[in-house]
């Protein structure tokens, strides 16, 4: 039986008595000192000769049957040699320790964030790229899990979702990503291992075959009708597709291009090497056509600095439309296409390509307007860059395309032949 009673207890708070301690028994003792707000519990015991003391609660958390009942507990452990007041100190130490690891956890999405600024940014030829990768595909997955919480499992997920989408190009891209994130990671001391290590692209999208695909001229004739039917194929996206085919650049150089780059009055694009694939910078001539294209670009484009400026500020960091944007935009086309065999927006390079050998274009001249390199010995001691030459040709190709646009028939004539029968 204790030595203190409820009535006793109430009427010391009451009277505002104030105590070091007054012994219950069994090592139980209530403590009301001249600092403390409300009255504690202390359990107080011996282990190996040396007084050891915890608190167990307040009064008003635990009444004096329950405090009776924890200190009772307490003893029994310590009977069996337990030191329970330092075991409740490593409890504590461990709870805060959990605090401070979940606080400074490191998430995917911080580990993306800092992999794009100190391995991409500055280093990498086309950041936006890896930056569209991270927020369309790995952030969406991944990005809340703690780097160390990630499995392989977590990896296929995500891998499979992309490929489901009909994207299985960008889920190899993703994988090689995050692969390249991790290995960083294990380098920082973030992770211990790479969950993305064991996957290889027949876990993701397949081996990538090397494409041959171009359009006929029918096809372009077909391509062009139907972007003006179909619905939800903007006037822009119009004048993208077919600035992309007559300026036979690639997709990022005009997705991601600011006015800046462009002397529309000298009819001449300056594409700076930091944004080309070959590192060079190329002076593209603009045919009449493209500065009519570009005129209409520049009036929607309502003051922004660039050519192509994000819809509905669909991602706030990155100002121009992504490199998933006109892909999921081509998407749309399929219906209006009379069955035609589907193509990607890189094939249209390479149907820029084709028709400018059908119309007779030297091959360093049309190589030079998609701004290949010359292969070879003459590579290396040719510098020209065929300005007036590739001024001539994409002039020639923009007739083309514009007779093609218009619906009406075209005879070619290749170049250094004479006109053909019709």
């Amino acid at each position: 039986m204790g030595k203190l009673t409820d009535v006793q207890i109430r009427a010391w708070i009451k009277a505002d008595v104030r105590t070091e301690g007054k012994s219950d028994g069994n090592g139980l003792y209530f403590c009301y000192r001249k600092n403390f707000a409300t009255p504690k519990w202390k359990f107080r015991y011996k282990l190996a000769g040396k007084s050891r003391s915890m608190w167990i609660g307040t009064y008003t958390d635990l009444s004096l049957a329950k405090a009776r009942e924890v200190a009772r507990g307490l003893s029994a452990k310590v009977a069996l040699g337990h030191d329970v007041a330092a075991e409740k100190q490593d409890r504590k130490a461990e709870a805060l320790a959990k605090i401070a690891a979940e606080k400074n956890a490191v998430t995917v999405a911080m580990l993306a964030e800092e992999y794009f600024s100190r391995q991409i940014v500055g280093r990498w030829k086309h950041p936006n790229i890896v930056r569209s990768r991270i927020d369309k595909d790995i952030r969406p997955h991944l990005g809340k899990l703690k780097v160390e919480e990630v499995k392989p499992r977590h990896v296929d997920d995500m891998l499979q979702a992309i490929v489901k989408r009909g994207a299985p190009t960008i889920a190899n891209d993703v994988l090689r990503w995050v692969r390249r994130m991790f290995d960083y990671a294990i380098k920082r001391g973030m992770a211990e291992y790479n969950p993305a290590s064991a996957f290889d692209l027949s876990d993701a999208g397949g081996k990538e075959d090397a494409r041959d695909r171009a359009l006929g001229r029918d096809e372009l004739a077909t391509l062009f009708k139907a972007m003006k039917t179909a619905k939800g194929f903007s006037v822009q996206n119009e004048l993208t597709v077919k600035l992309l085919l007559l300026l036979c650049c690639r997709k990022m150089e005009l997705c991601a291009a600011p006015w800046s780059e462009f002397d529309l009055d000298a009819g001449v694009w300056y594409l700076p090497g930091e944004r080309t694939k070959t590192g060079t910078p190329i002076d593209i001539p603009l045919p009449p056509l493209a500065l009519e294209w570009l005129g209409e670009l520049k009036r929607m484009s309502c003051g922004s600095t660039w050519v192509l400026p994000a819809r509905k500020m669909q991602n706030r960091m990155i100002p121009h439309i992504v490199e998933s944007t006109l892909p999921v935009t081509l998407s749309k086309l399929r219906p209006y296409l009379d069955g035609m065999e589907a193509f990607t927006v890189h094939d249209l390079r390479r149907t820029a390509r084709t028709q400018l050998a059908a119309l007779g274009v030297d091959p360093v001249v049309a190589e030079r307007c998609l701004n290949h390199k010359i292969r070879g010995v003459e590579g290396i001691y040719n510098r020209h860059q065929y300005f007036e030459e590739r001024k001539g040709a994409l002039l020639r190709w923009a007739g083309l395309l514009d007779a093609l646009d218009k619906g009406e028939h075209y005879n070619v004539t290749p170049i250094g032949q004479g006109k053909r029968q019709a």
